[in-house]
């Protein structure tokens, strides 16, 4: 079953420096874990008043436990601040429904 990591982020002051390293530093963290990237933008389009962020990630894992395992991972770990100290972002994890006919 697939799982997808959803963030939103929004860009804080002169946060470039410190996030820009991040982005760069996590992709291979990410697929070293299973995790392919789908999208992972600047190029967003608001369609709700009030929310517009300025990059949208969203990456599939194969397994919950391989999405959980990359972001408790000790290499992530000691990447993740670049990103909390640097912008204002929002997450979750979505269940994919992998062809399930009930939805």
């Amino acid at each position: 079953m697939s799982y997808y990591f959803i963030v939103t982020v929004s860009l804080t002051g002169d946060a470039h420096s410190p996030y820009d390293s991040y982005v760069r530093e996590v992709k291979p963290i990410v697929e070293k874990h299973g995790g392919e990237y789908l999208a992972r933008t600047n190029e967003v389009i608001p369609l709700t008043d009030g929310w517009n962020p300025d990059r949208v990630i969203i990456i599939r894992f194969p397994s919950r436990e391989k999405l959980e395992r990359c972001f408790s991972s000790e290499e992530y770990r000691q990447i993740k601040s670049l990103r909390e100290d640097s912008v204002k972002s929002h997450a979750i994890i979505v269940k994919g429904t992998d062809g399930d006919e009930d939805l």
